[in-house]
C-alpha cells in the first residue's frame, strides 16, 4: 500500500489573511488572561501622555503579555520579546506586534500598583464565580527567592575592617614611594596616582559597609529588646550559687554580618534545609486553604520570619472583603506579642507552633491529645496555651492543611513556573516581580479551578 503522507509546503504564500484565533485553542488560558485584564481601567496604568517617538502599546496587552509569559516560565524581558516572533500564541496577545525588550522593561518598573489592582481583580473574579469564600482559614510560609546577586560579592564587617587597615597601609607606602621618587627625580614604573584613587575609593566603600552593617545591627537589637520587654517570661527560682564570672558583654557588631555591594538590600540567608546560604530575599504569601488561591503577598528582607505574622496577615487586600477566621503558621512566625496584635479586637484565631512538630506521636502524646482543653488555661503561660490549641482535635485538623496548602503554592511558583531568582535589585523592584508572579499564579490557579 502506497503511503499517504501530508504535503509539507512551506514556500506557497497563504492565499487568504490569517485569523490568529484559529491557531489558539478556544480553552486555552490566554483567553482567560485577556479576559480578566481587559476590565482594569487606563487609570491604574503608568502611560506617557506626552510621547517620546518610541511605540506606545496598550497596558492591557502589555499586561496579558507579561501574565502569560510569567505563567509559561519566561521571566527576561529580552526573551519575551523574541518570543513575540515565535510564539504563535504571544503573537495572538500582541496582534502581531513586537514591543522591544526595553519598552517591556519599563512597563514592568512603572506600573506596580496596576499590578496590585489586577491582583485585587482576579480575586474578586474568583468571588463572583464561587471559588473563593467570604469567610475562611489561610495559611501562610516564607521561601527564599535568589537575588541578582552573589554572596562572594559581599564583605562582613570583620574582613572589611581588615582590608581597611590593609589598604591605609598601602596608601601610605604608595605616598611614600611618591615622594622618593620626586626626591631623587626618578620614574618607578607606577601610576602612582591612580593606585592612590584606586585605593581610596575602596576604603570609602568599605567604611560606608560596616557603617551600615552597624546601623543594622543597632535596628535589630533595639527590635530584640523591645520585644524581650513585652514578652511574657516564665518565672525561675534563683541560682543557689552565685555565677563565678560576670556575664560577657554583647559583642557591638557581629563580625559575621555582611553587606553586599551588588545589591545592598539583599541578605545571606540559610535556604533549603539550613546548611547552605544564599544572598537572598525573603518572599511572603498568605494562601486560602479551600481554594489555595494567593490572597496576599510581600517581600522583606529579614532572614527569619520572626515579625512578619503581622505584615503578612495585613497583606490582604480589604477590597476583597474576605474575613479571616484561622491563620495557620510554623513556628518561625510565633511570638507573644504579634499572636496577640493578630488576634486583639475580634481578629482571627491564631494556630502557630511553638517548636519543632514531631511527624511520630507516641502513646503518651496521643493520651495527651484526648485530655487536653484549651478553656484550661488557669496558671499557664502564653507559649503553653498556644501549645494546648495546637493539641486539641480542631487544632491538629486544622494545622494539618498548612503544608497541604501554603508549601506546594511555592512548589507550582519555583517549579512548574521556574521561578528561582529575582531579575531586578533592590526591595522595591523585587517586590514588584513578586506581585508580578503571584498575580500569573492566580490566574493560572483560577483557570485550572474553572476548567475542573
Amino acid at each position: 500500500m502506497a503511503l499517504r503522507l501530508e504535503i509539507i509546503d512551506r514556500e506557497t504564500p497563504m492565499l487568504l489573511p490569517t485569523d490568529l484565533r484559529e491557531w489558539v485553542p478556544e480553552n486555552h488560558i490566554v483567553h482567560f488572561i485577556i479576559d480578566a485584564v481587559k476590565g482594569l481601567p487606563l487609570e491604574a496604568y503608568c502611560l506617557n501622555h506626552k510621547g517620546s517617538g518610541s511605540k506606545q502599546y496598550s497596558p492591557e496587552m502589555m499586561l496579558s503579555l507579561l501574565i502569560y509569559c510569567y505563567v509559561t516560565r519566561r521571566f527576561s524581558s529580552r526573551i519575551i520579546e523574541e518570543a513575540t516572533y515565535s510564539d504563535v500564541v504571544v503573537r495572538y496577545i500582541c496582534a502581531n506586534t513586537h514591543p522591544d525588550h526595553d519598552t517591556i522593561c519599563s512597563f514592568r518598573k512603572r506600573n506596580d500598583q496596576a499590578f496590585k489592582k489586577a491582583f485585587v481583580d482576579v480575586l474578586e473574579l474568583a468571588s463572583s464565580v464561587k471559588k473563593l469564600k467570604q469567610v475562611g482559614t489561610v495559611s501562610l510560609d516564607g521561601t527564599k527567592i535568589k537575588a541578582n546577586a552573589s554572596k562572594h560579592a559581599a564583605v562582613s564587617y570583620l574582613k572589611a575592617g581588615e582590608q581597611l587597615e590593609l589598604l591605609k597601609k598601602e596608601v601610605e607606602e604608595l605616598n611614600a614611594m611618591a615622594k622618593a621618587a620626586d626626591s631623587h627625580e626618578q620614574a618607578t614604573g607606577l601610576d602612582i596616582p591612580h593606585e592612590i584613587v584606586r585605593r581610596e575609593d575602596r576604603i570609602k566603600k568599605l567604611d560606608k559597609a560596616r557603617e551600615i552593617i552597624k546601623e543594622r545591627h543597632l535596628e535589630k537589637q533595639a527590635l530584640i529588646d523591645a520585644e524581650k520587654e513585652t514578652e511574657e517570661v516564665p518565672k525561675k527560682d534563683p541560682p543557689k550559687d552565685p555565677p563565678k564570672e560576670p556575664p560577657k558583654k554583647p559583642e557591638e557588631v557581629p563580625p559575621q554580618n555582611q553587606y553586599n555591594f551588588t545589591d545592598p538590600e539583599s541578605r545571606i540567608m540559610k535556604a533549603g534545609n539550613g546548611k547552605h546560604f544564599v544572598q537572598a530575599y525573603n518572599a511572603q504569601v498568605v494562601v486560602d486553604t479551600a481554594s489555595m488561591l494567593i490572597l496576599g503577598k510581600h517581600v522583606t528582607n529579614a532572614p527569619t520570619d520572626k515579625e512578619q505574622l503581622i505584615p503578612t496577615v495585613e497583606s490582604i487586600p480589604n477590597e476583597i472583603n474576605y474575613i479571616v477566621e484561622n491563620v495557620l503558621a510554623d513556628s518561625g512566625y510565633y511570638s507573644e506579642k504579634a499572636v496577640s496584635t493578630v488576634e486583639a479586637n475580634n481578629g482571627p484565631t491564631v494556630y502557630a507552633a511553638v517548636g519543632r512538630q514531631s511527624h511520630h506521636k507516641s502513646v503518651q502524646d496521643l493520651k495527651d491529645a484526648l485530655n487536653c482543653s484549651e478553656s484550661e488555661e488557669e496558671g499557664r503561660t502564653f507559649q503553653e496555651k498556644m501549645a494546648a490549641r495546637l493539641k486539641t482535635s480542631r487544632g491538629r485538623d486544622l494545622y494539618k492543611l498548612r503544608k497541604q496548602t501554603v508549601e506546594p503554592v511555592f512548589g507550582i511558583i519555583k517549579a512548574a513556573m521556574g521561578f528561582r531568582h529575582f531579575l531586578t535589585r533592590g526591595l522595591t523592584s523585587v517586590g514588584t516581580e513578586w506581585n508580578l508572579i503571584t498575580l500569573a499564579y492566580n490566574c493560572k490557579r483560577l483557570f485550572n479551578m474553572l476548567q475542573a
